[in-house]
């Protein structure tokens, strides 16, 4: 290939028709590869219930795509290549189901799937709670939170609701609290029609330095969180200080060490699938006799605190192996759904203890696994 020479400069030759061919094909090939670049498809699996199923299998038909939904029920695939796929979701204990969907080029698709009961549940365990009794540091903000004090009570479940960036943000969205800036230019909350700082106090102590700086504080490390908008709403025993009562006051409860969910060893539904699978372990439907909860031994479920403070209800189904004699079997409780974690917690710390009339098949006693659910109504 030549090249043109301009005074003392040699110049690049001039493109080719090959050139300019290779340098389309270049770019279209880009193109497409672009175009092509593969999606997210995201989504929730529920019972024909509508309650979210946890551990469920989701997959992409003929490809090796797959995963497991999470405690809420949902579940993400990246990398769908775009086109028509067919998406299924199956679970022991439910009848399988698909959906075909047509995955854009690029960017996100949103599914939703319900399987329906396939395997009998026994009767639900009603947890009503009467048994409850405020105990221990956080006993005055649930007797509050229960008798319906009035002030502003954000709970547990609200905080993990909104899932705030920061202490104030959360605060803010309460109706009664509005954002100012102080002379330095700092942000600081007030109770509208008020002036002057609010009393803050953290697990029943005044801050030292006034409201201090909340975003030091995590929500995610709070129980509940009081506020007081009036003078005459404040409690008693949080109103003293100064007699600064009259510009409202917020309380802060973290968490309790109690309140907490501690480490469970629940088994995966696919261990579970496995012992059913190998028949060492028969589901409702291949008994003659299903086990059932032995109601001269009643199971005795506590409430947890916080929710039956705040009056809320909620279902649990719980799955576990029932052995040969009447015991739920060590190492195979899983939760299949649950409304809230503090639900589950309760179950999976007592559950072990139920006793059951065992399985019958073909004469003899048998281990089978079981669905059981259990309904926390919150009444007195």
């Amino acid at each position: 290939m030549s090249q043109r020479f301009c005074g003392s400069r040699f110049l690049s030759p001039l493109p080719t028709t090959a050139t300019l061919a290779i340098v389309a094909t270049l770019a279209l090939a880009a193109e497409t590869l672009a175009a092509q670049s593969p999606a997210n498809v995201i989504g929730k699996v529920t019972s024909e219930t509508g309650i979210a199923l946890i551990g469920a299998d989701v997959a992409v038909g003929g490809t090796q795509l797959r995963t497991t939904t999470d405690d809420r029920g949902e579940f993400r695939l990246p990398g769908v290549p775009a086109g028509a796929i067919e998406l299924r979701a199956r679970r022991l204990g439910f009848r399988p189901d698909a959906v075909r969907i047509n995955v854009g080029e690029s960017g996100t698709e949103r599914v939703s799937l319900k399987l329906a009961v396939a395997t009998q549940e026994l009767q639900p365990v009603v947890v009503r709670g009467q048994a409850v009794r405020y105990t221990g540091r956080l006993a005055g903000y649930y007797e509050r939170l229960d008798h319906g004090i009035s002030g502003v009570f954000i709970t547990r479940d609200q905080i993990e609701r909104e899932n705030p960036r920061s202490l104030k943000e959360l605060l803010r969205k309460t109706p009664g609290i509005t954002g100012i800036r102080e002379r330095d230019g700092s942000p600081a909350e007030r109770i509208r029609g008020t002036t002057c700082a609010p009393l803050v106090w953290l697990d029943g102590s005044a801050m030292p330095t006034g409201q201090g700086d909340l975003d030091t504080i995590e929500p995610s490390t709070l129980e509940g969180i009081e506020i007081y908008l009036g003078a005459t709403s404040v409690p008693a025993r949080y109103s003293w200080s100064r007699d600064l009562y009259f510009c409202g006051a917020i309380l802060l409860w973290t968490r309790a060490f109690e309140s907490e969910v501690p480490h469970q060893t629940i088994t995966s539904p696919a261990e579970i699938e496995a012992l059913v699978a190998s028949l060492s372990v028969f589901t409702a439907d291949q008994v003659d006799k299903t086990a059932a909860l032995d109601l001269a031994r009643p199971l005795v479920i506590p409430y947890p605190p916080s929710l039956y403070a705040a009056h809320t209800r909620g279902t649990v189904v719980a799955e576990f192996v029932v052995d040969s004699e009447g015991h739920v079997e060590p190492g195979t409780l899983g939760i299949v759904s649950s409304t809230n974690p503090l639900f589950s917690e309760a179950v999976t710390r007592t559950v072990g203890g139920a006793s059951f009339t065992p399985a019958l098949r073909a004469g003899k006693t048998v281990r089978q696994l079981v669905h059981q659910p259990f309904e926390f109504t919150g009444v007195k």
